[in-house]
Order: C-alpha cells, then structure tokens, then sequence
C-alpha cells in the first residue's frame, strides 16, 4: 500500500505542477461560460435585419407582416425592422424581387447607406395569397416562420369576417387558454415544482460529468503509461513494486488530478448558485441528501471510474506510440458515444424500456443509472448493476495484471496469441 501511495502521489504531483495544469484549471470555466453566454450575447449585440415589405394584395397584409416582425425575438430585440422597399410601386412580385435584388446583394444601398437585410413580397393567389421570403441569412427560420404565421392568421381572419363572423368574438375565443397545473404521485404536496424535475437533471449532469472525467483520465493514463514505457521508467518501476501497485497508483494519482478539477469547479459554480439563486441551490442540496441520492451517484460515479480507468491503463500499456493509441481508443470512444444519446433521451423518457435494458450492459451500466435516478430504480437493481460492475472491474484486473506486465515488458508488436496463451495456463 506504502508503494502503491508513493507511485500516486508521484503521479498527482507530475501533473500538477505543469503551467499547463493550471491555464486549464483556471480558463476552462471562462471557456464553459462563453460557451452558455455567446449566444446570448450575439443576440443582444446584433441589430435586427431591416426587411422591406410589399404588399401587392390589396388586403393590407404588410400590416400583419410589419406587427408580426416587431415581436421581441432573441435578446428581446425585434425579430426585424421594416424599412420602406425603394423603386415603389412595382408591377408585380416578379418586378419587385428583380428591382429589390441589388439592395439584398449589398450593390446598392437604402437611403441612409444602410444595407436592406431581407424583403417580403405578398401577392395574391387565388383564394390565398403567395409570399415569396427573400433574406440574406438563409439558415434563420425564425422571421420566415413568424411572416408566413401572421400572413396566414390574416387571411382566415379575413375569410372568417366575410362569413359574418364577429371579429370581437373571434378575439374572445382566441383569448380562451386552459389553466394548466402540474401533478404527480412523487410530489408531497400540491403540484409538480422545480424541486420535483431536479432528479431528473441531476442524473443527466452526474452522467455526462463522468463521461467527461473518463474522456479526460482515459488520455492522462494513456499519455502517462506510453511515456514510461519508452523512457524504460516501467521497468524500473516493475523491479521495485508490483503490477496492482503501479496500476493503482497511476488510476489513484490520475483520479486525484481529476478530482482536483471537479472540486475547483464544482466549487466555483456553488458558490455562484448560492449567491445568485439561492433557493435553486436549497433545492439541489436537497435533492442530493433525499434517500441517499448522493451515495447513489457516489457509487457510480466511482464504481464507473474503476472499471474504465482499468481498461484505458492496460491499453496504454501495448501502446509504443500515439498513433498505436489512437486505433485502440477508436472502438471505445465509438461505444462510448452510446450513452450520451440514450442520457439525454432519459430527460424525457426515464422508463423507457430501452433505457433500463442498457443499464444492464456493463459499459453504459454507470451512465444508465445516473440517468435513471429520477425514477427511484428498485434497490435490488441499484445493488445487482452495481455488482455487475465490480465483477467486470475484477475481470478487467485479472485480465489486466498480465497484460499490463507483458506489454509494459514488450519492445515489439504486442503478440496476441502469447498473450492468451498465458491467460489459457493462468486460468488452468
């Protein structure tokens, strides 16, 4: 244990005391944040588009059109301007798409030199009435969905006064919304709240927070082992402790370093909760201390780190180069990916047949159950996936320890056949 410790603890300090530690302990939260933040902050510093609109109907649809832009759209902004559409009047929408094509295109600019984003041309079509949306950003629905709504709410509105139907009513039915409220057997009391979804959130952020631990202790012990290897430090280290030492010292030194990281941020982000949304941050610690829900992810979140931890240092240890590395991890990153578009799905479908049967296959075992916690899954299952995964972490070692020693001792082509041959005599 003594040596198991020391190889930890050498382990924990070589990553630690990089510049290289530190630059990402510090700006990857000032990364995530920009990340959450960007949008909202392109949308708030983005004018909106200046549309010209024209309206050859008759029915005075530009009215609708123009109310319809002026909603708030992201950043509270309106979703466009409406501008006056220069070379009035046209003699029809192919005229006017034709006239108002260099001001699109940025030729020709509106009076005041500002640019003409966008144009609606309204023009009639039998009963209805045809628009042909023209924009610059073509990959935006928002204005296109919010021109074609309101064109069509005119002209039933229109149909439907015609018809002698009064307009007030109409505005009255309209106005008719049903009171909603939330409820559900899992709730003490009255309706469904936040506090009650937050299970539900918890598990998907617990399941996505250890893929990432393993995606980033997967390349530490990679990178670690593959070193060792060809700087012929294994060896000496095999000279002085044994295999389980060495292994667990690098996975026990590896997860310190992560750990490391998690504390800081997970740290930080509390005590922005806490000051800023108190009552969330109540409701989070609540929510982790009702019926040992923190023990719950506790024993995923570790029994999950193991069992991959395991795997990813017996790899590294057959790895000469990082490219050798790359062709190993491919498979695993693949079959990793699974779970994160099962995790998400759990939000919405917790009981889904299909979640719970992958609960059972050892490798997204961790994240299924993280992602089903809002569920309360019955402890017999809490306590048979978590002994199936500590008998696939068992198996991993005792496959490992051999392999771990053959290929850390291996100065060629890692030879297969051997290999099993030795893991045939050992269960022999």
């Amino acid at each position: 244990m003594r040596r198991l410790l020391m190889i930890a603890r050498r382990e924990y300090l070589a990553y630690v005391r990089t510049p290289g530690f530190w630059l990402s302990l510090l700006l990857l939260p000032v990364g995530l944040s920009s990340i959450v933040l960007a949008p909202a902050v392109m949308a708030r510093s983005t004018p909106p588009p200046a549309i010209a609109v024209v309206d050859l109907t008759g029915q005075n649809l530009s009215a609708a059109v123009g109310h319809a832009l002026a909603a708030p759209g992201p950043g509270g902004k309106p979703l466009g301007l409406v501008v006056a559409a220069p070379g009035l009047p046209f003699s029809g929408p192919g005229d006017a798409a034709a006239r108002l094509k260099p001001y699109l295109s940025g030729v020709q600019a509106l009076p005041g030199g500002s640019r003409l984003d966008g144009a609606v041309i309204l023009s009639p079509s039998g009963d209805t009435a045809a628009v042909d949306f023209w924009s610059r950003n073509v990959t935006d629905p928002a204005v296109e969905k919010a021109v074609g709504d309101a064109v069509k709410d005119a002209l039933q509105r229109d149909r439907l006064r015609r018809q002698g139907v009064n307009l007030g009513a109409l505005n009255a039915i309209d106005s008719l919304t049903p009171r909603l409220t939330d409820y559900s057997p899992k709730t003490q009391t009255g309706p469904v709240t936040l506090k009650d979804r937050l299970p539900a959130f918890a598990g998907f952020f617990m399941g996505m927070l250890l893929w990432m631990v393993i995606l980033t202790g997967a390349g530490m012990l990679l990178n670690s082992v593959m070193e060792e290897k060809s700087s012929r430090i294994l060896e000496v280290l095999l000279s002085s402790a044994s295999v389980p030492e060495i292994m667990g010292g690098k996975i026990l030194g590896v997860a310190a370093v992560t750990g490391t990281v998690l504390a800081f941020w997970l740290t930080i982000a509390a005590v922005v909760l806490t000051l800023r949304m108190p009552s969330i941050a109540g409701d989070i610690g609540g929510v982790l201390l009702t019926n040992g829900r923190w023990a719950y992810f506790g024993l995923y979140f570790i029994g999950g780190y193991l069992m991959f931890a395991t795997l990813y240092v017996t790899i590294g240890a057959f790895c000469e180069t990082s490219r050798e590395a790359q062709t190993l991890l491919g498979p695993m990153m693949i079959i990793m990916s699974v779970p994160l578009l099962f995790m998400s799905q759990s939000l919405s479908h917790p009981d889904a047949p299909l979640l719970q049967a992958l609960t059972w296959v050892p490798l997204f075992t961790p994240f299924m159950m993280a992602a089903r916690v809002a569920t309360d899954p019955p402890l017999w299952q809490v306590a048979a996936t978590a002994a199936l995964m500590a008998g696939v972490t068992a198996l991993e070692l005792w496959i490992a320890i051999p392999a771990f020693k053959s290929g850390a001792l291996a100065t060629g082509r890692f030879d297969v056949r051997a290999f099993f041959g030795s893991l045939a005599r050992r269960g022999a």
